[in-house]
């Protein structure tokens, strides 16, 4: 799964995953929880990436996307013309070494092979600073060796990333949009130690 293969996925436009609007889970956890303006967020897997405008929309000046595929970044530029250039990476994620507050997760982990699901995790927390978060939605259901999208259960998620971060939530999803009902996981995992 390397760059020409997500060039070839985004240029026949099959990420079945990617939604045309902002996940409602996440809009709510930034209404509510409202982190602080200030915090240097990072959103892995572009996409669409409704999320990233939105949160510059309501005031996050430091929000940044990454996508190995030069297509996906192309058509998010021309796409959103206003988002700021220097804020979109062209990169590998397991590359990439810069820190951040937050990291938002939106369909960026269902589309790495399972085989790739503990260097992940190890380097997520890697670039988190102390106490930085990993919040998003993961996509639950009986494990897939084909995909993506690569599902998992509840309880093989909380094995994964319990050695390398503090669960604070993990549970279904009441807000999702209703084709997703019943097959997200909204969680918020905190890097508590380097």
């Amino acid at each position: 799964m390397n760059k020409n293969y997500w060039d070839n996925r985004y240029l026949h436009r099959n990420t079945p995953w990617t939604l045309n609007c902002v996940a409602p889970p996440l809009k709510h956890y930034f209404e509510t929880v409202n982190p602080p303006k200030h915090l240097k967020i990072l959103i892995p897997g572009v996409g669409s990436s409704k999320e990233a405008v939105y949160l510059l929309e309501i005031g996050y000046k430091n929000v940044f996307v990454l996508d190995i595929s030069e297509r996906a970044i192309a058509e998010f530029e021309s796409k959103y013309p206003e988002f700021p250039k220097e804020h979109i990476i062209q990169s590998n994620y397991f590359d990439h070494t810069e820190h951040y507050d937050i990291i938002v997760e939106q369909t960026f982990f269902c589309a790495l092979p399972p085989s790739s699901r503990k260097q992940y995790v190890f380097h997520t927390n890697q670039i988190l600073v102390v106490g930085g978060k990993l919040i998003g939605l993961f996509f639950q259901g009986e494990s897939t060796k084909e995909g993506p999208p690569f599902l998992a259960s509840k309880l093989e998620y909380e094995e994964l990333f319990q050695e390398h971060f503090k669960i604070s939530k993990l549970e279904e999803c009441y807000n999702s949009i209703p084709p997703r009902q019943g097959s997200e996981l909204f969680f918020i995992f905190e890097k508590t130690f380097i």
